[in-house]
């Protein structure tokens, strides 16, 4: 396969399996069962797969924030919209992994321990880079550790939320600082955000490209809420209330996490638009 480039008889053929190194690639699936368990290939490959779309978001997000920090909401807009559509892949891919029954599950789920989807540094980075800093996620990592470093790194970066806030204060808004300080604390803080946010939607055609914006990230919000809500369906099928295998609450602690909104002051406005009579 050429990839449509023209080859040099001087170069080495590229070929397929080549560029995309799948020797390696299908040789990381290595069964922990014992005896092997069928389904457990299945259940290693839709988790790969899965970091292999955190990668994929992480660079995605990483490019948005540069747009947003060089006053391109539009082109930011555009790459949120694929992070939505590899979030909608993400959900989709939930139902391959319920083709396992409980049973077909359970037969290999002990070997997992003490591993456990709770421990992915990268599904904490793309918390973390989209709002969502828990300093606390740290100590499941060694201090010496690649994944400690690269987390606490977006632990102390702007997130995705920063950049866009801080590019609508550029184009005008009067938007406090998370830690601005009023006579009313930070509760006069975010409303006023929330109202300088409702100028966007009330004045949609003077400020189209934030609109886009601001609905495409409210998209990739509410697609990574429905992949949470999507996989505790997914886990009290398998194992019902059972504790996860690296010992957290299993799905009791991932229902706790689907009222975390990467923008509340997005979701929050909506509430204000449908009790005013702006004709909006």
């Amino acid at each position: 396969m050429s990839f449509g480039l023209p080859i040099s008889k001087d170069e080495q053929r590229l070929t397929y399996g080549g560029y995309l190194k799948v020797r390696e690639l299908t040789s990381l699936q290595q069964l922990h069962s014992d005896p092997r368990q069928h389904d457990e290939t299945l259940f290693i490959i839709i988790h790969q797969v899965y970091e292999l779309w955190f990668k994929q978001l992480l660079h995605e997000i990483d490019a948005i924030i540069e747009h947003l920090n060089q006053d391109e909401p539009l082109r930011a807009h555009r790459l949120l919209r694929r992070c939505s559509e590899i979030e909608q892949v993400l959900v989709n891919q939930v139902a391959v992994l319920e083709t396992m029954t409980p049973m077909d599950f359970l037969a290999f789920r002990d070997h997992l321990l003490p591993a456990s989807g709770f421990q992915s540094a990268q599904f904490r980075e793309l918390e973390f880079v989209s709002g969502l800093k828990e300093k606390g996620f740290l100590n499941f990592y060694d201090e010496d550790s690649q994944e400690y470093a690269r987390l606490k790194s977006r632990l102390e970066r702007p997130s995705l939320g920063d950049a866009f806030y801080d590019m609508l204060r550029r184009r005008g808004f009067d938007l406090p600082q998370d830690n601005a300080e009023s006579d009313g604390g930070e509760t006069d803080a975010h409303r006023t955000r929330v109202q300088e946010l409702i100028r966007i939607y009330q004045e949609a055609e003077k400020h189209y490209d934030l609109f886009l914006l601001a609905e495409s990230l409210i998209e990739y919000d509410e697609m990574f809420s429905l992949w949470r809500l999507r996989h505790i369906e997914m886990v009290e099928r398998m194992i019902g209330s059972k504790t996860g295998t690296g010992g957290s609450e299993g799905a009791a602690y991932l229902k706790k996490t689907t009222a975390r909104k990467f923008f509340p002051e997005l979701w929050e406005l909506r509430t204000y638009l449908s009790n005013r009579s702006s004709g909006y």
